[in-house]
């Protein structure tokens, strides 16, 4: 390790304002798990092609946990990420390791297996206390930035590690960076909420850990191209974006009363950002609204039924697909987002899975056609490829 890994959060003398969350007070419309049964029969045969389609298992045999997946394919190989224990079957990030895997597309069994961090590394001179969510991004031609949440001295960061696609070979884990207006702090609790408080940003209420999510969308702002995602920590939810992927700039975060919790799937299409997430459990709701980059306003929102599961979008076709948990982690719904008017968005198709299918991860695959990544039971990360215009 020859830079240095982390940096003093940027000092305030303001508080940070915490604002409460609420069941939503006023929406345009809910979308329920009542269906038609158009939508069941094509979920019975989305269901069975998943299950014909298997392409693999990316788990590493003598894992006896594995969650929270990310796949891409370059040049003929697939990435995937996901975090592991190798310790006990359970989710528990006091024993659980960041990894990649990776094979060729056509000889996938021929895996190739990666630990980037496990609790008790040391990493600029701090040692680890705890390793959670894994995800990666592609960066340009020849990298991918493979990053992950860890805890060290009580404080959760984001970092990320390069690897270089032609040679397979990583580079030197840094710490991702927040930033608000003028100030820029390490990707950490602390640090996100110091940066916000400096700038008069009300949050609400952040605990455990933080993540940034898997799925990238991009548009090009004063000549540059900037990727979009979204980040949280426990009731807090909001966009970012970022140029290198190294520094993430805070956008906006919903600016209406709502009970937001974990995961926040986003995807900007031209001038709006499309935003979905799941709400506190004794919520039947997450809820599905877009954010205008041109006037800052965000649109009333719509409620989807879910079980409060992580939810994922992908355009295809052109049209925008979200892919989500409506009764339960053995069930997936796919709605049609109206890009122009979310309140027409309609259910696709609802099925019950032949496994559980837990945070499915929805990404190009072969012929421009799609697979799917999903964990079943904290078992398997598994990979299955479909073919969405069968149902359109």
């Amino acid at each position: 390790m020859t830079k240095k890994v982390f940096t003093d959060d940027i000092l305030t003398s303001k508080e940070l304002k915490i604002t409460e969350g609420a069941p939503i007070a006023d929406v345009a419309r809910t979308i329920t798990t009542e269906v038609s049964d158009i939508a069941i029969k094509k979920g019975d045969a989305f269901a069975q092609e998943i299950t014909d389609c298997f392409v693999s298992d990316f788990e590493k045999p003598g894992d006896k946990m594995a969650h929270v997946s990310t796949f891409i394919v370059v040049d003929n190989y697939v990435y995937m990420t996901y975090y592991a224990n190798t310790k006990e079957p359970e989710e528990d990030p006091k024993n659980q390791t960041a990894r990649l895997a990776y094979a060729p597309i056509d000889d996938i069994e021929n895996k190739i297996f990666i630990d980037l961090q496990t609790t008790g590394d040391t990493v600029g001179g701090k040692v680890i206390d705890m390793v959670y969510d894994t995800i990666l991004m592609k960066k340009d031609d020849d990298t991918i930035y493979i990053m992950w949440t860890a805890q060290t001295e009580g404080n959760y960061y984001r970092f990320y590690c390069p690897f270089t696609i032609s040679t397979k070979t990583l580079g030197e884990i840094g710490v991702n960076r927040f930033k608000v207006g003028d100030t820029v702090n390490d990707f950490s609790i602390s640090g996100i909420k110091t940066a916000l408080a400096a700038n008069d940003i009300p949050c609400k209420k952040m605990y455990v850990d933080i993540g940034i999510m898997q799925k990238m969308s991009s548009r090009i702002e004063n000549g540059e191209r900037y990727y979009y995602t979204g980040t949280y920590s426990g009731d807090f939810t909001a966009i970012i974006k970022s140029n290198d992927l190294i520094t993430w700039e805070y956008v906006s975060q919903p600016d209406f009363i709502n009970d937001s919790k974990w995961e926040n799937a986003t995807y900007v299409l031209e001038d709006k950002v499309f935003y979905f997430v799941r709400q506190q459990f004794e919520n039947k709701c997450g809820f599905l609204t877009a954010y205008n980059l041109l006037d800052n306003t965000w649109d009333k929102p719509i409620e989807i039924e879910d079980c409060q599961s992580r939810g994922d979008f992908i355009l295809y076709g052109g049209e925008l697909f979200l892919f989500h948990a409506p009764i339960d982690r053995d069930h997936i719904g796919i709605v049609k987002i109206d890009t122009e008017d979310i309140t027409n968005s309609q259910v696709l198709l609802q099925a019950k899975m032949h496994t559980s299918c837990f945070y499915p991860f929805v990404d190009y695959y072969k012929n421009n056609e799609l697979a799917m990544s999903y964990t079943i039971a904290r078992k398997h990360i598994r990979l299955a490829k479909f073919t969405l215009s069968k149902y359109l």
